[in-house]
């Protein structure tokens, strides 16, 4: 093999999951994630309904880490801090997203993408949850990324996405402080928008990956389509004004580093994302009677 070759390995996979109060959704998104996983880290926002118990009863190696603010983006910031294998998986934990569209995202890595962004509007993507006005702020939203970094992103403001843990670098999140109940600038929703903008600003290679968004399965959303629009907004303000961070990012997919391709052959990705598409698989049974006494003994 020459140098200049690619070199494809079977990533370590860690997958963030952010809670807040969602024990009643955590049976269901548990049993249907891979069982290759490196591990499994839930980052909780000080949930009251026993989630932190419920995750320690499906998953007795699940790792807990506990968010020092409030919102998603501390909670996967806190997350990202706590990594320790080679592919970060971003994962909501209200069933929205299925665990079974793992594979296609590290599918897309180590076939040479940086960064795999999932996208419900892109072939083979679609979406039973998202609003006909959400769906219009999303594309106005969009738009407006595109032109600013120029991008070519179908879905910006969808948080089911994959990378390389090296990418962190670039990405510059903050996680340290004492514990606060407050949300300070990147920990709320825009959390998805800062990413996505930080890593096309450093010139890192973007694949979109299909992606199939269900409803959530139990409680309310705390997405606010105006305010978070405006914060979502106002990122894209911002990151167009800040500084890009520029450094060469190392993945195991690609040697050397400094010869890293700015883009990526699409039929080698999609022979890969067709590859690893998810088969049909029973989830595995769980006895929610036994979480519930367990989580109330507790």
């Amino acid at each position: 093999m020459s140098e200049n070759e690619a070199v494809v390995t079977a990533p370590r996979v860690s997958v963030v999951v952010p809670t807040y109060n969602e024990a009643a959704n955590l049976p269901h998104v548990f049993a249907l994630l891979p069982e290759d996983l490196h591990e499994v880290i839930v980052v909780d926002g000080r949930s009251t309904d026993g989630t932190i118990e419920t995750a320690k009863v499906l998953r007795p190696d699940v790792k807990i880490v506990l968010q020092n603010r409030r919102g998603k983006g501390n909670a996967m910031a806190c997350g990202f801090a706590a990594v320790t294998g080679d592919v970060i998986v971003m994962l909501d934990a209200d069933g929205s997203a299925h665990p079974g569209e793992i594979e296609r995202y590290v599918a897309a890595l180590t076939a040479g993408a940086h960064f795999a962004k999932g996208s419900r509007f892109i072939a083979g993507g679609g979406s039973t949850d998202i609003t006909r006005l959400r769906k219009v702020g999303n594309w106005g939203l969009n738009l407006v990324a595109n032109v600013l970094f120029g991008t070519r992103y179908t879905d910006l403001c969808y948080g089911y996405n994959a990378f390389w843990t090296q990418c962190l670098q670039v990405l510059e999140l903050d996680p340290s402080g004492e514990s606060k109940d407050e949300k300070r600038w990147g920990d709320g929703f825009e959390i998805e928008t800062l990413i996505n903008t930080r890593i096309a600003k450093s010139k890192l290679t973007i694949t979109e990956v299909p992606s199939f968004e269900h409803p959530r399965i139990h409680g309310e959303s705390n997405l606010n389509t105006f305010r978070d629009g405006f914060r979502v907004l106002t990122a894209l303000v911002v990151e167009r004004l800040r500084k890009p961070v520029r450094v060469p990012v190392r993945v195991p997919s690609q040697v050397p580093a400094a010869e890293l391709a700015p883009l990526v052959d699409v039929a080698s990705v999609e022979r890969a994302l067709q590859a690893a598409a998810p088969a049909e698989r029973p989830a595995r049974v769980v006895d929610l009677t036994a979480v519930e006494e367990r989580t109330a003994s507790r």
